[in-house]
């Protein structure tokens, strides 16, 4: 016979073990929703993360596609410069030379090559080093752009002063990989700073016959001609002038001299009132001149609209236009006249008798 103490143990251990099972299941369901909870924030972290690649992604293609359309911009107007273009692509080494900058320099499209040896090879020798460390600083981000003057070889064997300016295109990381420039030709700019600076400090605190001689010699020298020569008119109407001042390469300065204007050059100067120049076959116009290839003579017109006299170059060798500096010669022939007239009224007042016109 069973009594009931002996069903009453395996019930209760029937029921331990249950009470067991249940506790592990529920903490295991407990566990299965802490885990479902991280999971569900670790899914939302990495959506929110995955949007926000996607707008930086969206963001930096945008950002591209702007600064390509920039880039474009900057090209399609640097291209409708007249100035020289030149792009630099760093990474591949490739040159682009526009047939603007090749025909600043007197080559044609075909004659010079679009890489690098032939744009550094068109800087002077002496100029290369400083360019080379200017393109180095503006790459390195130590310059906001590139900004330098050089000299650039012509065809012809001359030299074309140019200011380079430029500007490097970077990516996001700031890392320079190409490189757009303008080159400006400022020859005839910095001649007339050269002519202008030369003459003014010759010329400084000298008047009347001392100021004519140093303006005929600085002239000469700094348009490198073989003689100059300043004139006063010796007769009115005039046919003849006289020299005020008269310089030459070979001798320095000379004695002055008066000679007629018919079959000279100066008598278109004179009588027209105008600018006369002939860069080459002078000889050939003028057999007087004989030995001379080029002429530029400028009438010299006093207060009252008259021409007092003028000025001259005559040169050996033919020349071209960059021997006009007109805004330098305008100041001293006014200059010039102002000087004239000057001693013209000394003398008047010094002699009342005596002819106006001498000033020698």
């Amino acid at each position: 016979m069973i009594t009931l103490p002996n069903l009453f143990v395996p019930l209760l251990a029937l029921l331990g073990a249950g009470v067991f099972v249940f506790g592990a299941w529920a903490r295991a369901r407990a566990g299965e929703a802490r885990l479902a909870g991280r999971l569900a924030a670790l899914e939302q972290r990495v959506g929110e993360q995955q949007q926000a690649l996607e707008r930086a992604e969206a963001a930096r293609a945008a950002a591209e596609a702007d600064l390509r359309a920039t880039e474009q911009r900057y090209l399609i107007a640097l291209r409708g410069s007249q100035d020289g273009l030149w792009e630099w692509d760093i990474a591949s080494g490739a040159v682009h030379l526009s047939p603007r900058w090749k025909g600043m320099l007197g080559f044609e499209s075909h004659q010079l090559a679009d890489d690098l040896a032939a744009w550094r090879g068109r800087v002077h020798e002496d100029d290369r080093a400083g360019f080379e460390q200017a393109l180095a600083d503006h790459l390195a981000g130590r310059t906001p752009r590139l900004d330098h003057e050089l000299r650039l070889l012509h065809a012809d064997g001359r030299t074309r002063i140019v200011l380079s300016r430029g500007a490097a295109i970077r990516d996001e990381s700031g890392r320079a990989y190409r490189l757009v420039g303008l080159d400006t030709d400022v020859t005839a700019l910095r001649r007339v700073q050269a002519v202008l600076d030369a003459v003014a400090d010759g010329t400084a605190g000298t008047a009347g016959t001392r100021f004519f001689a140093a303006m005929v010699q600085h002239f000469a020298r700094a348009l490198q001609v073989d003689s100059a020569f300043i004139t006063e008119c010796a007769d009115d109407p005039p046919t003849r002038v006289r020299t005020l001042a008269y310089w030459s390469a070979a001798g320095g300065s000379g004695s002055n001299f008066e000679y007629e204007l018919a079959g000279t050059p100066c008598e278109a100067v004179i009588h027209g009132a105008r600018d006369c120049f002939h860069p080459e076959g002078l000889e050939r116009l003028f057999p007087i001149e004989q030995g001379f290839e080029a002429y530029l003579g400028l009438p010299i017109v006093g207060s009252d609209g008259r021409v007092l006299g003028h000025l001259a170059f005559l040169d050996r060798r033919a020349r071209d236009e960059e021997m006009i500096v007109e805004r330098v010669f305008r100041i001293f022939l006014a200059r010039a006249a102002a000087e004239i007239e000057r001693l013209r009224l000394l003398a008047r007042e010094s002699s009342p008798a005596a002819p106006a016109r001498a000033l020698t």
